[in-house]
């Protein structure tokens, strides 16, 4: 298998993962709700994420949008990534279907930057992934044309 049949097949892995990880969000937000820091709307920030979370996820099977959908799960993990600090540093919360650890808490912390940088991954060289080829020709005719001015 070339690599990128492997970025396409873990593109699809990472789109399913995201749609069904926003779902979750309607079916049980009061579980997300317990780890909004108390500065937020929590039944709102879950909702809102869970809702980028499913259009991201679909964003990234849309070549024409993918990479526009990648910038926007990277804006999406720095944004919940104040939630994921809340709940290690509150170890007293418990969520059903996690372990209640407080140790794993803050080994969670270390998993953002990876979902960062698997979708900041789809934003290079779109015109090598399957699709996005014809948006990333557009922008360099106008990166050219500005370069032009």
């Amino acid at each position: 298998m070339n690599p990128l049949k492997h970025k396409e097949l873990l593109r699809g892995i990472f789109a399913v993962a995201l749609i069904i990880v926003g779902i979750t969000h309607f079916l049980a937000p009061q579980e997300y709700a317990k780890i909004v820091p108390p500065i937020f709307p929590a039944f709102t920030s879950v909702y809102v994420s869970g809702v980028f979370e499913i259009l991201g996820g679909i964003g990234l099977c849309i070549p024409y949008l993918s990479v526009a959908a990648a910038w926007g799960l990277i804006s999406l993990f720095i944004a919940v990534f104040p939630a994921n600090i809340y709940l290690a540093l509150h170890s007293e919360i418990t969520l059903n279907n996690v372990p209640h650890s407080p140790l794993f808490y803050w080994l969670r912390l270390p998993f953002q930057p990876v979902l960062i940088a698997w979708a900041y991954w789809y934003t290079r060289h779109p015109e090598n992934q399957r699709g996005a080829e014809a948006i990333a020709n557009q922008w360099q005719k106008i990166d050219r044309l500005v370069e032009k001015k």
